[in-house]
């Protein structure tokens, strides 16, 4: 059965304002709309493979979207977790290399792709947009460095909680409770985010649960102690 397409213009998607979008002129805005196509996606369907060619970039406007990579093994590291706003594989379709890295859906979620003329024309029509995507792949790339290091040096306790730290704020704020949203990620995505086994992952979610920091029901995981997470990650 084929994906539904759904009709969504920018100006009236809520996420506009939450991603890199955000502040492009309102002609540009208008000219992607016309020509972009908005598709729902279940759970678990891929956007894009690696090693393929991009014809355009997709923007998230809503659900949860991992990046990865697959490893000689074929074990996948995942290196972003992408939500609504974001904008993903832009920086392969600009310097027009194949991607290096697949998408795939976390959960259900609907996804604008805007090709690939109509967005390099809206880099070179907003100069502002321009330097805020160019500001965008120079924070990734520090991102990306400050990962490789932390994988490197860092034991595998405190890389669980730095990367529950992230996919705290990733995830957000329960707009109901105003409390912390539960992380909803199956345990190997955990453990291919943190790059340990499945097995050693459960064995230190258990010790953090004991320790307080953290509240589990099934797979959703709650975070109850951002300050001692901090402390437990070596970043105080």
């Amino acid at each position: 059965m084929k994906n539904k397409r759904i009709d969504l213009s920018c100006d009236e998607c809520k996420s506009l304002n939450k991603g890199m979008l955000s502040g492009v002129c309102s002609h540009v805005i208008t000219e992607m709309t016309d020509n972009k196509t908005c598709t729902m996606y279940k759970k678990g369907q891929v956007l894009f493979h690696e090693g393929t060619r991009p014809l355009g970039v997709f923007c998230i406007n809503q659900g949860m979207v991992k990046v990865y990579k697959t490893g000689m093994d074929g074990k996948e590291q995942i290196i972003q977790l992408a939500k609504e706003g974001d904008l993903l594989g832009y920086r392969s379709m600009i310097s027009e290399e194949l991607y290096p890295v697949s998408s795939e859906t976390l959960s259900e979620a609907s996804v604008c792709f805007i090709p690939k003329t109509d967005f390099l024309n809206a880099l070179n029509n907003d100069a502002d947009f321009n330097q805020k995507l160019l500001k965008a792949v120079c924070k990734e790339l520090g991102v990306m460095a400050e990962s490789i290091t932390n994988i490197a040096q860092r034991s595998v306790r405190e890389r669980l909680a730095i990367t529950l730290l992230l996919l705290k704020d990733t995830y957000g704020t329960d707009p109901v409770s105003d409390g912390p949203v539960e992380i909803n990620l199956t345990r190997e995505d955990m453990a291919n985010m943190v790059g340990t086994a499945t097995e050693t992952l459960i064995r230190l979610l258990h010790d953090f649960k004991e320790e307080k920091l953290i509240e589990t029901n099934g797979r959703k995981i709650k975070v109850l102690n951002s300050k001692a997470l901090v402390k437990v990650a070596n970043l105080a």
